[in-house]
């Protein structure tokens, strides 16, 4: 065991080893990677900028071409008159930008001349190129100043075939061509056939040669070197110096032969996004292995330190199995219990219901009694009415009290049922219950009571019927209990009026009953259980209706909220789900 803290270690170690290893091959080979698509890049770079010097060169090149025949420069002859010829070339050197411009013979006598442009054309390459009838071209320092220039001879033949009557020299100032990219990206040079930086976009390069093997670069003159080492990566020729601020310290370096224009192009792209792309590939290569091995090693002694806790525990798992038998007993009574207690619940919650029900008709019994006795004593009125008639063969007299009679039982028997479907016990889930017929009902029933204490009634049924999903008889109870409630609220008041309104909105349905009462004092609590405004004691109840109407609404998912109107008075709303329609319903 004294080992142990030790082995972990030497694990832990090796672990970091292997992933540090691991992690230097994917950086390796990330790095080759990026240098390819670098040097794809290069490739592009400069074949853009290769494209762009001799396409800048190419137009002076026609120039040389196209002017050299030029009838003013054809009849040039040593000392006559070229004042026309001088204004032609000025002109071309004005509108082309070139250096210069020069006509000369083929002894090398300059007959005309424009610009810098140099005074001796015998024994020079390019001369004795455009002599031999091609076009001949060279680069180097020309001019007064020395500048560098780049220049076309193009030969101006003669009346016999192959002879050569004149040259055009065209200059080309490369200080010109060099300022519309100078500064650009990347790094651009074209070294001459000596090596030597001839065009560049990087000025601190100009006029410095290339090293031993053609790597890297020397100034010139005596200045000292700075510092610079070449290496290759996966073939791959990498440059690391200290040029200046504008230069990469560390590049990728590649060379192209240009033989068109007898240079050669270089190019220098900046290596440090690949080592970037590499060592974040690497990096993340390695968190992901480091977290992964924390992890298992967190899951290693997490599981060394669990396997010590469960020697302790299975030493304590004897002692413990007795009291949790007691306690797991004791459990299954507890839960036995609570199951017993739930379906009292269940059943006092559903005597409540049905207690609030019976509640409601003996409340409303004197005047079901009435509405009942009413009828009856006109059906005996009608049928002694109706016997009299008959005995003095009055039928059609007969006839209209024997529709009276059969009109009131038609009364009787709607009250009736209205009393026996509120009264029934419902049980069943919800259903599609018209909401229009429902208030209808609960209105009959509270009829009496109504007429009684004076309450008129503000209802405007919809033109149609009103699907809701809900309980007939349940639905039916809260309307009710609603209406005696505000029946009751208005006990008091100087103006007594109930309005009912529908909201058959989609997909929710919405009734509202207000009335013209007090109002509510707390409405946050009027659907607490016991919760009345009603005297403790009293004959009205004890506080359980709208309780009891609200868990009815919730029980077929629907909401009812209580408030104060503005104008004065309570306002119930009950909101109940639409019935889903389908296409035959819809017919």
């Amino acid at each position: 065991m004294t080992h142990a803290p030790g082995k972990r270690l030497a694990v832990v170690a090796l672990f970091v080893l292997v992933v540090g290893v691991l992690a230097g091959g994917i950086w390796r080979y990330g790095y080759v990677q990026a240098l390819d698509q670098l040097e794809k890049q290069a490739r592009s770079d400069l074949a853009l900028a290769a494209d762009r010097f001799t396409g800048q060169l190419r137009r002076y090149q026609e120039l040389a071409v196209l002017m050299a025949e030029h009838p003013a420069l054809a009849a040039l002859r040593p000392g006559a008159d070229n004042r026309a010829a001088r204004a032609l070339l000025q002109q071309a050197a004005d509108k082309t930008g070139a250096m210069g411009l020069l006509y000369a013979d083929p002894a090398g006598q300059v007959l005309a001349r424009s610009g810098d442009s140099p005074d001796r054309l015998t024994g020079a390459r390019y001369f004795e190129r455009a002599l031999q009838g091609a076009l001949g071209q060279s680069y180097g320092h020309y001019g007064n100043s020395g500048q560098r220039a780049y220049i076309y001879a193009a030969p101006a033949f003669g009346p016999a075939e192959g002879e050569v009557r004149g040259v055009l020299v065209v200059l080309v100032d490369i200080a010109e061509l060099e300022w519309d990219w100078i500064g650009g990206q990347p790094a651009v040079f074209f070294t001459d056939v000596l090596g030597r930086v001839f065009v560049s976009n990087r000025s601190e390069l100009m006029f410095w040669r290339t090293g031993a093997g053609g790597a890297g670069l020397l100034p010139g003159g005596q200045v000292r070197a700075p510092a610079f080492e070449a290496e290759r990566i996966a073939g791959h020729e990498l440059w690391r110096m200290d040029w200046g601020v504008y230069l990469p310290s560390q590049a990728l370096h590649l060379a192209q032969d240009l033989p068109v224009i007898g240079m050669t192009g270089h190019a220098l792209l900046d290596v440090a996004q690949a080592q970037w792309v590499a060592g974040l590939q690497a990096s993340v290569f390695a968190v992901i292995c480091l977290a992964f091995g924390g992890l298992l090693f967190q899951a290693a002694e997490r599981r060394r330190i669990l396997a010590r806790a469960n020697e302790r525990l299975e030493q304590r798992v004897a002692e413990r199995t007795a009291e949790l038998s007691g306690a797991n007993q004791a459990l299954r009574r507890e839960v036995s219990e609570r199951l017993e207690a739930e379906a009292a619940l269940r059943q006092a919650q559903s005597d409540l219901v049905q207690a609030g029900k019976l509640s409601a008709l003996g409340q409303i019994s004197a005047g079901i009694s009435h509405e009942l006795n009413q009828p009856l004593m006109a059906i005996r009125q009608f049928a002694e009415n109706g016997a009299t008639f008959l005995g003095k063969g009055k039928a059609d007299m007969a006839g209209r009290n024997l529709s009276r009679i059969s009109d009131l039982a038609a009364r009787m028997a709607r009250i009736i049922s209205n009393l026996r479907a509120f009264a029934r016990h419902e049980s069943e889930p919800v259903a599609r219950v018209d909401l229009v017929t429902v208030i209808n009902q609960a209105l009959e029933l509270a009829e009496t009571r109504l007429e009684r204490d004076g309450i008129g009634v503000e209802w405007t049924p919809p033109a149609g019927a009103v699907m809701v999903q809900a309980g007939e008889v349940r639905l039916g109870q809260v309307l009710l209990n609603l209406i005696t409630n505000a029946a009751d609220a208005m006990a008091e008041s100087a103006e007594k009026r109930i309005l009912i309104t529908v909201e058959p909105g989609d997909p929710v349905v919405a009734v509202e009953v207000s009335d013209t009462g007090p109002g509510i004092d707390e409405p946050e609590k009027i659907f607490d259980p016991f919760y009345s405004t009603k005297e403790v004691g009293g004959s009205e109840g004890m506080g359980l209706g709208l309780s009891i109407s609200y868990g009815l609404v919730q029980s077929f998912g629907g909401d009812i909220r209580g408030r104060n109107a503005a104008q004065g008075g309570a306002v119930f709303r009950v909101e109940l789900e639409r019935w889903p329609e389908t296409g035959e319903e819809a017919a």
